[in-house]
């Protein structure tokens, strides 16, 4: 697609259509990477790219390197290592949490067993630290190492407060700071580095993308509550059943009664709606409209990342970045 969308609103799949020639060397790249002697490792990490996902991250590097210049292998190579960063901590998620389910096929601890999960998680990280190492960028591996540290931080953070009820606003954005958006961030600012950006404009590229993973967090949080299984890939309701307090609820707790919230206590006890219908925390959720604040809030988001992107030139790579805020927001899955 050349220049000829520019001043238009792109959809999903016009967006990917722009970087699809590219994407394809990012898969081919992370196909050939993720080969080891170890049958297992790799059987999972044909496991994982099989199971497909929406590559935003990776589309956040390609895009963002070309707001300054053309797709190179750096920017292939970026995209590749954000994509097995992000691969490994779906991994790893899915140990801590028990999930049976990703992306609507069965998640690699139900397949290959906690133990080798976890494992294969490790390579993927040393083996996206590996692939950055070949570029001699230190300042490549001073993001990356930086991010990793946050998400790790995040993911601690995550379970001591698991099956919690008194986790408030603040907590719950210090952890997606750190799970989501540092990686959003990340992408883009990789992505401005291969394109050869000066340090000012990588940082506002990062700054964009550090509030569209908010958004992206909170939409998320969202659709666990409003979407269906078949849409999401994984079960609705599955947050608060691992013990998870997430944006929704928390603005319906700060005004439900003493026996709503015993109710969510049950649920985060149990560990399951055996006793506490999700339909009933549902209508709770609805009732105080915790659903239709985090939205508010994710708009909040959304329009903070817009107003940065409009201050880059008006490109249909630019125009693309821009439309990817709406898909964000107004997504259902």
């Amino acid at each position: 697609m050349g220049l000829s969308k520019l001043g238009q609103a792109f959809t999903a799949r016009e967006i990917f259509k722009l970087v699809e020639t590219d994407m394809r060397r990012v898969e081919e790249k992370m196909g050939l990477e993720s080969i080891s002697s170890v049958e297992a490792v790799t059987a999972i990490n044909r496991h994982l790219q099989k199971s497909g996902g929406k590559r935003l991250r990776p589309t956040l590097v390609l895009l963002s390197c070309q707001l300054f210049g053309e797709v190179n292998e750096a920017s292939i190579a970026m995209a590749a290592v954000v994509e097995m960063v992000h691969a490994a901590t779906l991994v790893h998620d899915d140990v801590i949490d028990e999930a049976k389910s990703r992306r609507s096929h069965p998640s690699v601890n139900v397949l290959f067993g906690n133990q080798t999960s976890v494992l294969a998680g490790d390579w993927l990280y040393m083996q996206a630290f590996q692939i950055a190492l070949r570029s001699r960028n230190f300042r490549v591996l001073d993001l990356l190492i930086g991010l990793t540290q946050l998400m790790v931080e995040g993911e601690l953070l995550q379970l001591e407060r698991l099956g919690r009820i008194n986790i408030s606003e603040a907590d719950y954005m210090e952890l997606i700071d750190r799970k989501t958006a540092s990686l959003f961030n990340v992408c883009a600012r990789l992505g401005a580095m291969a394109g050869a950006a000066g340090e000012a404009d990588e940082a506002k590229l990062g700054e964009f993308a550090w509030n569209l993973g908010i958004a992206f967090q909170l939409v998320d949080d969202v659709l666990d509550f409003t979407s269906r299984e078949k849409i999401l890939g994984k079960p609705v309701g599955n947050d608060l059943k691992e013990g998870k307090v997430t944006l929704p609820l928390i603005y319906a707790l700060e005004e439900a009664t003493p026996a709503e919230r015993l109710r969510v206590e049950m649920v985060l006890r149990e560990r399951s709606y055996e006793h506490v219908p999700f339909a009933e925390i549902l209508a709770m959720v609805a009732k105080y409209r915790g659903v239709q604040r985090a939205m508010e809030r994710a708009a909040m988001f959304t329009e903070r990342s817009r107003v940065l992107i409009h201050q880059f030139p008006d490109t249909a790579f630019q125009r693309a970045l821009l439309s990817v805020t709406e898909l964000v927001t107004n997504r259902d899955h």
